[in-house]
């Protein structure tokens, strides 16, 4: 992994991108528009709950090497201060955002109240495993007619198994609205193009719609 160029951005600048962030349905509604959205510097992974059951381990090795392509440019991806646009010598005509994980307060169904882990799974993922502190987006506040659309797990990382690839079937998410799980979605991918990665398709017939 070759790095030509890092352009970094503030912390504003980036608060700023992702207070626009659309939802998939309901006619494209902003839910961080009122939010509060927070950088913090140094948010414990161990604190931070998935809801996702799955990593790859390819992603994960992805991020390590970015981590160490990186860091000779003076930016750490799991200590950012804002974001930054990369530029890789194996497509030196795209630029590539770098930014925190995002996470979402959120309130479960049992009750609880967590900070759930929205973008960046594999980065906190990675943090974790190298027992680091990372800076996370932390949002605060969404209106509760726009949660995030999975559940977080209730066994915590303790749920969460690593694949070299996705076993067909393997049903990625508790959605909480399985029938129009996408209309929750939200497109990181309109205010930082490439941010978001698509993974290959393994739910369950009833969940690929």
């Amino acid at each position: 992994m070759h790095v030509l160029s890092v352009e970094p951005f503030g912390r504003d600048e980036l608060l700023a991108a992702l207070r626009r962030t659309r939802l998939r349905g309901f006619d494209g509604a902003q839910p961080y528009a009122d939010a509060t959205l927070e950088l913090v510097p140094d948010a414990d992974p161990e604190q931070l709950v998935p809801a996702q059951r799955y990593v790859l381990t390819s992603g994960v090795a992805q991020i390590l090497e970015l981590r160490a392509a990186l860091l000779p440019h003076g930016l750490d991806p799991l200590s950012l201060d804002g974001g930054a646009w990369v530029v890789f010598a194996d497509a030196p005509e795209e630029r590539v955002p770098v930014i925190p994980p995002i996470v979402e307060q959120s309130l479960e169904d049992d009750g609880r109240t967590v900070l759930l882990v929205n973008d960046g799974m594999h980065r906190v993922y990675a943090a974790r495993e190298l027992g680091l502190p990372i800076a996370a987006v932390v949002v605060r506040g969404v209106p509760a007619e726009y949660p995030y659309y999975a559940r977080a797990l209730p066994d915590g990382w303790a749920g969460v198994q690593a694949f070299a690839q996705l076993p067909d079937g393997f049903e990625k998410k508790s959605y909480r609205v399985p029938d129009n799980y996408k209309a929750l979605f939200r497109q990181f991918n309109e205010v930082f193009p490439g941010v978001q990665q698509e993974r290959r398709k393994t739910n369950p017939d009833h969940l690929r719609a």
